[in-house]
């Protein structure tokens, strides 16, 4: 006997690939009574259950298809849509934020932020003096934010295509 292990082959058998037998949807199960007579002549009944199959409906879903299928037919179709020409909405003073919330959303302070911090990283002059607790171009983007010394205006558009450009000085 050798120190080698021996070499375990595992025996496997190819199983032929099975096609699934198609089988017509079954949407209920009708119930049918039925008397048969035994050899007896006693008269034994039976209930018997019979798949319903997709084509068959009871004349109530029949009517009440019928009927939905008139009041879609009976709808308008639109078949062109207008186009709309998207509108730009003018700001007449402070407070005339008509598109969104009158504050920055985390989502745009999010971008202004980031946008900032990387001109300031890359060496774009800074707005302010920088304080001496500014550590980051992210802490100094923050705090030019906070005295709304940035130049950026915030576009606001609506599905429709018509947008607000709002200016950063006008949020509270």
């Amino acid at each position: 006997m050798s120190d080698e292990p021996e070499e375990i082959i595992p025996d496997t058998e190819e199983v032929a690939a099975v096609e699934p037998e198609e089988v017509e949807p079954v949407i209920g199960v009708v119930e049918t009574v039925e008397a048969e007579v035994t050899e007896e002549g006693e008269e034994k009944v039976v209930k018997k259950e019979k798949k319903a199959k997709k084509g068959d409906l009871t004349p109530e879903e029949l009517a009440e298809q019928e009927r939905l299928q008139k009041i879609i037919d009976a709808r308008e179709i639109i078949e062109i849509d207008p186009i709309h020409v998207p509108i730009e909405y003018e700001i007449n003073g402070k407070g005339k934020i008509m598109i969104g919330p009158p504050t920055l959303t985390r989502f745009e302070k999010a971008r202004i932020l980031g946008a900032r911090a990387l001109q300031l990283s890359l060496g774009a002059p800074p707005f302010i003096s920088i304080p001496k607790e500014v550590a980051t171009s992210l802490d100094l983007a923050y705090t030019e934010l906070e005295k709304r010394v940035i130049p950026i205006t915030i576009r606001r558009v609506l599905p429709n295509g018509d947008f607000q450009n709002v200016p950063i000085d006008l949020f509270n």
